[in-house]
């Protein structure tokens, strides 16, 4: 039997915080941290060199906000930080303790940490990466200088040089990068008391233990013995005829998404990770997979809203017109061709100039609806819901409930236009083209994230900025384009 693991960090001096008392504290201190760092925003040069304020008031609020980052946890410091400008970002940096340092880097955005990175020297960098797990090093090894990394390893034994460069072999999106190496493994031929002995013997153990993983002798995984069955079996009663051999097991090479959907399908706590060997060499936690959704749900947000990636709140105006750009420019050239088809119906418009003011609401709901669809579609998709042979069946749903929505409230619009202009004409105008627009929005939120997947992308990329682009010149072609023919 084995323990892999090392005494954790010293951020367990906050976990008999209760629970909600915990939150509402640090929610209330985020506001007085930015009021404090408005206030000592002047006093910065002297915080940077590290001179005393003389201001007797600045120094009193100076050991409040100290004093108040102490108590926060490192997840709450990285959402301050994330939350201000540089120079207040700069300024609570530098009063973070050190040994939280490392736990922070590993809770803030990409953007901001390259922020915080860069205002490191290679002293600091080190002194927050030691206390850091193998598989947590892996995950800032990316954003570290090389030379960091490099010394950073050397202080690490042969183990855990073999855990940080085999993490670090993997991308993103695969399962070995976020394994954790940290695990409790024993041998099936042992009994239940001699477990319950064993485990004595530590003064913790890793974080989200919810199971042992039971192994031979050469690290083969047989099974799991959950912790609650331990507690529950007869003492002498041995782990072979108690742990369970049922156990969803991940590959390194597996896709982190996937592996996302199995621990929400099974409600997992952790699983174990093996190799083309079925050798145990680590397990994936829950926090680390709740990372995984938070992360994949905020990158679809972004890619729906064409942003490239993820940007610092307060990032200089360049990088961030250098993320936002090339949609913008497709948007454009969109709403360019968009007017170009209302410039098609000038003379219609001139006529009826009741067109002009209609026209706007069969665009936008349009756009409405096929935002809806593509909503839905890309969610679809990344639960891994919808297949190639299915996709015609949900067109044909989003048809029929596009073509009943386009029935109702083109009936509604229709109504109310006759009302408003006295003709039954602009009326059913108004019926066939809203019920047309939703049926191509219908068409089109299905087919943009399909065929975005097909061709490799990510279906949620630039879709709202392609659906309503389809819809707006779509929506004037079609109700202008009527008009013209049924009104004149």
């Amino acid at each position: 039997m084995s323990l892999n693991t090392e005494q954790q960090p010293a951020e367990d001096r906050r976990a008999d915080d209760e629970e909600h008392g915990g939150i509402e504290r640090a929610s209330a201190d985020f506001d007085r941290i930015h009021a404090l760092c408005e206030i000592l925003e002047p006093a910065f040069p002297q915080i940077e060199q590290g001179v005393p304020i003389e201001d007797e008031s600045l120094h009193v609020k100076f050991t409040e906000l100290s004093a108040l980052l102490a108590e926060l946890h490192p997840a709450d410091v990285a959402a301050v930080l994330e939350s201000l400008p540089p120079r207040e970002r700069q300024i609570v940096w530098l009063l973070v303790a050190p040994e939280d340092d490392g736990e922070v880097l590993l809770e803030v955005s990409d953007s901001v940490r390259e922020t915080l990175i860069e205002s490191m020297d290679k002293d600091e960098l080190l002194a927050a990466v030691d206390d850091l797990d193998a598989d947590e090093l892996a995950d800032l090894a990316d954003d570290l200088p090389h030379q960091v990394v490099y010394e950073a390893l050397q202080t690490r034994d042969a183990e855990e040089r073999a855990q940080v460069q085999a993490a670090m072999s993997y991308e993103d999106n695969q399962v070995g990068a976020i394994m954790d190496f940290e695990l409790v493994n024993i041998r099936a031929d042992v009994t239940c008391e001699v477990v319950l002995r064993y485990l004595r013997r530590f003064d913790h153990l890793p974080d989200h233990t919810d199971k042992i993983f039971v192994v031979d002798e050469n690290d083969i995984l047989k099974g799991v013995l959950p912790i609650r069955r331990l507690l529950v079996s007869d003492p002498d009663e041995s782990v072979e005829n108690v742990m369970s051999t049922e156990v969803v097991r991940f590959r390194p090479e597996d896709d982190v998404e996937d592996a996302a959907q199995a621990f929400e399908r099974y409600d997992l706590v952790t699983a174990p990770v093996i190799d083309g060997n079925k050798k145990l060499i680590g397990r994936i936690t829950i926090d680390e997979i709740v990372d995984v959704i938070r992360e994949e749900s905020e990158a679809d947000m972004l890619n729906m809203a064409g942003l490239q990636e993820e940007e610092d709140l307060f990032a200089p105006i360049w990088d961030s017109v250098k993320n936002r750009w090339m949609w913008l420019a497709i948007n454009l050239c969109t709403a360019f061709v968009a007017s170009r088809v209302i410039g098609a119906f000038e003379g219609s418009i001139e006529k009826i100039v009741a067109l002009a003011a209609l026209m706007p609401i069969v665009a936008g709901i349009g756009g409405n609806s096929g935002n809806q669809t593509i909503t839905m579609i890309v969610r679809a998709m990344a639960s891994s819901q919808i297949t190639n042979a299915q996709a015609w069946r949900l067109l044909k749903k989003e048809v029929g409930v596009a073509l009943v929505n386009g029935l109702l409230w083109g009936s509604v619009m229709g109504f109310a236009a006759w009302l408003l202009y006295g003709s039954i004409g602009i009326g059913l105008v108004m019926v066939a083209a809203m019920t047309l627009n939703l049926l191509l929005a219908a068409v089109m939120g299905v087919a943009i994230p399909t065929l975005m997947e097909k061709a490799g992308r990510d279906p949620a990329l630039g879709s709202s900025v392609l659906i309503t682009a389809v819809t707006d010149s779509g929506g004037f072609l079609i109700f202008l384009g009527l008009a013209t023919l049924f009104l004149l």
